[in-house]
């Protein structure tokens, strides 16, 4: 009777914590403000980010991993802080959605004609270069070139481009400050044996002074869902300890959780099961895990729990990839699963990923089978 009666109270909780999806919307509208930046590398936008997500620790009553709950470091990064002008033909283009910048482009102001190349690209001097793209897609890069590269949406051209006016800024910081928020919930029974939650909560930031990248379903919505869960874990402490750790500089090469295995605030040793959530706000396909087939035991407990409640219409299964912030911690022996869900809008890495636009279709079902497959790591 006891038995069933605790499994009343958790189904119940974890109802409760599911549905409160105002807060985990509040949590993606806030972190894909204007104020914010795109959480990259001007306008502080990552640093307000970080910000944000210690206070939302602190207030939920997370513990700090070290001695804060920043663990900090630095790394290179080109930035594009000011002037982002390209014009075709007389014809001003608008940043982001008509072109982008690739992200290792020197700082150039030039006036040229363009030379065809190919039906795609076209050269206006030997320092700069125009490709033409179906979709614009950015990125972050760590080091700068000698050639500038401006991608353009093809769809743009009315006309055969035959002029190219250039203004461009970019500034290369060789120290970039950043941090991993990293806050733990003690085990009420095992507290040195932990299960850990992560998520990267840094996006691409700016190109230029008026053009931002959200990063809504990439990603406030894993950010979210990890806070939402950190809310759940503080109400309700388990068997295990629990870690939370946000990333920075993950869209940087994973650098981030790079320097948290290579300077881990707990054993490595200790973490039983690493999950980590990117690009989580859909699912209307179902969702992805990668490292499912390194750890089938581990996969097949998850299937378990997905089969016995229906939460997930279809969970596919991938092998090992060094596509986020898990990759390192599985290259020291740590178990851990990369979470990631389909269907829904198709914006990545552009300034169309927004939170008006981002379904969270599956986020209730999502947070319940982490947490029913947590409880069934700890068994």
């Amino acid at each position: 009777m006891k038995k069933f009666s605790f499994f009343i109270f958790l189904f119940c909780a974890v109802n409760c914590f599911a549905q409160d999806s105002i807060y985990t919307r509040n949590v993606i509208n806030t972190l894909t403000s204007k104020a914010f930046w795109g959480r990259g590398y001007t306008k502080e936008g990552m640093k307000k980010a970080a910000d944000y997500i210690a206070d939302a620790y602190q207030k939920i009553g997370l513990l700090p991993m070290g001695t804060q709950y920043k663990q900090d470091f630095s790394f290179p990064v080109n930035t594009f802080p000011g002037k982002m002008m390209v014009s075709i033909n007389g014809q001003k283009l608008v940043p982001g959605k008509d072109f982008i910048i690739n992200n290792e482009s020197p700082g150039i102001k030039q006036k040229a004609n363009l030379t065809q190349i190919d039906s795609l690209n076209y050269q206006a001097s030997p320092s700069i270069n125009i490709s033409l793209k179906d979709k614009l897609t950015w990125s972050v890069a760590t080091e700068v070139g000698e050639i500038t590269t401006i991608q353009i949406n093809k769809n743009y051209f009315t006309t055969i481009p035959k002029e190219i006016n250039v203004d461009i800024e970019n500034k290369f910081i060789p120290d970039f400050q950043a941090a991993n928020i990293c806050g733990l919930i003690k085990g009420t029974k095992y507290p040195d044996s932990l299960l850990m939650i992560t998520a990267h909560y840094d996006h691409l930031g700016g190109m230029g002074a008026d053009t931002y990248f959200p990063g809504a379903n990439d990603n406030a919505a894993g950010v979210a869902t990890l806070l939402s869960l950190a809310k759940y874990y503080a109400a309700h402490p388990q068997p295990y300890s629990i870690g939370f750790i946000c990333f920075a500089a993950e869209e940087a090469g994973l650098l981030g959780s790079r320097y948290f295995v290579e300077n881990p605030l707990v054993p490595l040793s200790k973490i039983k099961f690493l999950l980590n959530l990117d690009l989580v706000g859909t699912g209307e396909a179902g969702m992805t895990v990668v490292n499912a087939s390194v750890y089938p035991g581990a996969f097949a407990l998850l299937n378990h729990v997905n089969n016995q409640y229906h939460y997930i219409s279809k969970i596919n299964s991938r092998g090992k990839a060094a596509n986020s912030d898990h990759y390192f911690f599985t290259e020291k022996g740590v178990p851990a699963f990369f979470i990631y869900t389909q269907g829904g809008p198709s914006a990545y890495h552009d300034v169309f990923d927004k939170p008006e636009t981002l379904p969270l279709t599956e986020y209730k079902d999502l947070f319940k089978l982490i947490v029913g497959f947590n409880q069934k790591l700890m068994e």
